[in-house]
């Protein structure tokens, strides 16, 4: 079984042409804080780790996860890596290398967001006039795509229901930081807005590890690219 796990400012919703090119069975569940999950804290990697390895069971699954999807998935691998078979992570390295890359000024001006959500008021600024601000992000990240007027609307409303947990996820926490021994797949745009595709060398984070940028998109590769990119995740998890 595939367990896609989705990111910020996002839902399983968007991602439905995505998660249809995949070969076969998938489970999408809505993280801690994005209804109709739970949208009570707390929102640490390690938390929302333990509410997704409740869910699946004993038998190893293969995980995909983007953006904070990703940064649980890198966190599963390291608290019970006998639970994962294989695993993928989008748009999102591993979170003690990102936290090296705000170092760079290249990363740091993409991740202003991430100190702003921190302010007071930010909540209420981030929902003015329908999320105003999180449409920006949305073209910021991946310039070259737009959501189609259906997915928009149930993104929003997943959104409103669960306002403001979504951006508690950035208020500062720890990272983990064993070695990761499953095979583990990390894909990049090369257009992403958000995180710069990883130049910082941390083989020494992995056991067995891939590392691809895709040429021409963006942050949210996988629903810019639904094919291409389950095509690629395919021949990964079908090794």
């Amino acid at each position: 079984m595939i367990v896609y796990l989705h990111g910020f400012p996002d839902c399983p919703a968007t991602a439905r042409d995505f998660l249809d090119a995949l070969t076969g069975e998938v489970h999408a569940p809505y993280l801690r804080g994005y209804w109709p999950a739970p949208t009570h804290g707390p929102y640490d990697a390690e938390t929302v780790a333990r509410d997704i390895l409740a869910t699946i069971g004993d038998e190893p699954v293969d995980l995909v996860g983007h953006d904070w999807g990703a940064v649980v998935t890198y966190t599963i691998c390291m608290m019970a890596p006998e639970r994962v078979r294989r695993a993928v992570t989008l748009a999102c390295p591993h979170p003690r290398t990102f936290v090296k890359m705000l170092r760079t000024p290249a990363q740091f001006r993409r991740s202003w967001y991430m100190a702003f959500f921190n302010l007071p008021y930010a909540d209420r600024i981030a929902r003015a006039r329908d999320f105003a601000l999180i449409d920006r992000l949305w073209r910021t990240w991946s310039p070259n795509f737009q959501l189609d007027d259906e997915r928009r609307r149930e993104l929003h409303a997943c959104l409103v229901q669960s306002w403001p947990a979504p951006i508690r996820y950035y208020r500062p926490q720890k990272f983990r930081g064993e070695k990761i021994t499953t095979p583990l797949l990390q894909l990049h745009g090369a257009d992403d807005g958000c995180i710069a595709p990883p130049t910082i060398d941390d083989e020494r984070r992995f056991t067995e590890r891939v590392l691809e940028v895709v040429p021409g998109v963006g942050h949210f590769l996988h629903l810019e690219d639904p094919v291409g990119i389950a095509r690629r995740i395919d021949a990964w998890l079908l090794r």
